[in-house]
């Protein structure tokens, strides 16, 4: 027999580029980032707190009136529903907020829709005891299959001064 004497190349370790590594850093975190903050989007916010007993209370002292609704098209050639009439402050308390939460329904009696709307707001200048104002809420997001009609309209929050 004939012994072969040729030596074997030893290998070499293989060397990654340090920007290599950089790169696959920055890419891992990245889609860990995007996935986290897709997931964190996708939680519904807390709901809003029910109505306080003082403020359940004070529900009595406020008439919603001439409420109306119309549609017209908006300037973007999209459907606006608006609800307008008048709230007015029987009671004896300055109000600095009055949300109404309204909810619209299909054929059928479904919810389609629920959206909270502030009428009187600090912004607006509050509500004194005995004062009727205004108010306007303009939807353009109601769903196709909405019943055409007035929707439920109910006191959600009211804030005294």
């Amino acid at each position: 027999m004939v012994a072969n004497n040729t030596a074997i190349p030893a290998k070499r370790p293989v060397s990654i580029p340090p920007a290599a590594i950089v790169i696959g850093v920055v890419l891992v975190a990245g889609l860990a980032g995007f996935f986290y903050l897709e997931r964190a989007s996708k939680q519904p916010p807390p709901p809003p707190p029910p109505l306080t007993g003082p403020a359940k209370a004070y529900v009595r002292s406020l008439k919603l009136g001439d409420v109306q609704m119309t549609a017209h098209e908006s300037y973007m050639k999209q459907s606006v529903v608006e609800i307008t009439g008048k709230i007015e402050n029987a009671g004896d308390r300055v109000l600095d907020v009055v949300e109404i939460n309204c909810v619209f329904y299909d054929a059928y009696g479904q919810m389609v829709l629920r959206q909270r709307v502030p009428i009187v707001s600090k912004k607006m200048g509050g509500l004194a005891p005995g004062e009727t104002k205004s108010f306007r809420m303009p939807f353009d997001n109601i769903p196709e299959s909405w019943n055409q009609a007035m929707p439920q309209m109910v006191i959600a929050r009211i804030d005294f001064t």
